[in-house]
């Protein structure tokens, strides 16, 4: 059963929330409750809508930009079918996230969203997790995934695809993911409750 939020969560640099998240396990309450938000900036988190489809596309994009190429890929990437799944009709039954905004002019930070696969009835939910290249280490992403998790107790476990070698592994470790399964150039970690 989904859960939906219709507030806005307000992150400014330094401050934690005092609430303790229902249903969730004494691990991940440690973990939030050491989380460290180090941002220059003040922004809201909001839960994605049916509406956000063209929003997830761009952060999409950006999730697939590497911060050390010079050159990013070209646009049409994302409508490969490896990825495009991760967006492609959003809004299904299931379909749940959060997005990120910067407070003062509404730019587009960063987005976390689950999604069942199609194909595979019987499998975890994907996750996908982006910020903009400029805003990443500044802790929009582990805001973005602590409100994920406290909005989705439920979910016992949580399936991801990255590319090997981006920094964001140690933040999914620091959530509980685990890497089940590496493939040259590509890693599957696995999160269970």
């Amino acid at each position: 059963m989904t859960q939906h939020y219709n507030a806005i969560l307000r992150v400014r640099p330094d401050r934690r929330s005092t609430q303790r998240p229902s249903g969730v396990s004494p691990v991940m309450e440690n973990i939030m409750a050491n989380v460290s938000i180090s941002s220059v900036m003040d922004y809201v988190i909001r839960q994605l809508t049916i509406e956000d489809e063209l929003t997830l596309w761009e952060m999409l994009y950006h999730g697939l930009s590497s911060p050390g190429k010079k050159q990013l890929p070209p646009r049409e990437i994302v409508r490969r079918p490896e990825f495009a799944r991760y967006v492609e009709g959003w809004g299904r039954s299931g379909d749940t996230g959060f997005v990120a905004h910067n407070k003062k002019d509404g730019m587009l930070l960063g987005a976390v969203w689950l999604r069942n696969p199609i194909d595979k009835p019987d499998a975890p939910p994907e996750l996908a997790l982006a910020v903009k290249p400029e805003h990443r280490r500044h802790g929009i992403g582990t805001s973005l995934l602590t409100q994920l998790v406290r909005a989705n107790p439920e979910q016992s476990t949580i399936s991801l695809s990255f590319v090997t070698g981006k920094p964001v592994l140690r933040l999914y470790e620091r959530f509980g993911f685990k890497v089940v399964e590496e493939q040259p150039g590509a890693m599957v970690m696995h999160r269970e409750i």
